[in-house]
């Protein structure tokens, strides 16, 4: 009696894929880390209003002194490095799906922005930074007198 065989096309796909994988990483020597650490974008969310506009930074697991916040004729610039957590055993790993390496996300500003008070903060993984708008720039009430 024969027996028919099912054959999942995408498992072994997927198989040969994941081979491919380790012959890539045996015979280049590469670890984990150096898998993604080609440099990555954080998201950032940007809102504007009457007194200023604000940058939020999506920066999980980086610690504050990897961070780096410049602004140079009228651009800013944030840029760090996130690494990996345990690069002293990259064997261990099973799969590294989060980016790792450096960053750095550039911003053309308007020249009705204030650059000499910018604020930023770093809670919870998250960037915060603060652009007022310089005073002139920022609408203003016209008062209406009655005669």
């Amino acid at each position: 009696m024969m027996r028919i065989r099912r054959s999942d096309p995408f498992r072994e796909l997927m198989n040969l894929q994941e081979e491919i994988n380790r012959l890539f990483r045996e015979v280049f020597r590469t670890r984990p880390e150096e898998e993604v650490a080609g440099g990555w974008t954080p998201a950032v969310d940007i809102y504007e209003n009457t007194e200023g506009m604000e940058l939020l930074f999506d920066l999980p697991g980086i610690n504050k002194d990897e961070i780096q916040v410049s602004v140079e004729k009228n651009v800013l610039t944030v840029s760090g490095e996130r690494h990996l957590e345990h690069e002293d055993r990259p064997e261990s790993y099973h799969r590294v799906e989060r980016p790792y390496g450096r960053f750095s996300r550039s911003f053309t500003l308007s020249p009705n922005m204030d650059i000499e008070n910018i604020n930023a903060e770093y809670r919870d993984g998250v960037l915060r930074i603060v652009i007022p708008k310089k005073p002139e720039a920022k609408p203003r009430q016209v008062e209406i007198k009655v005669r």
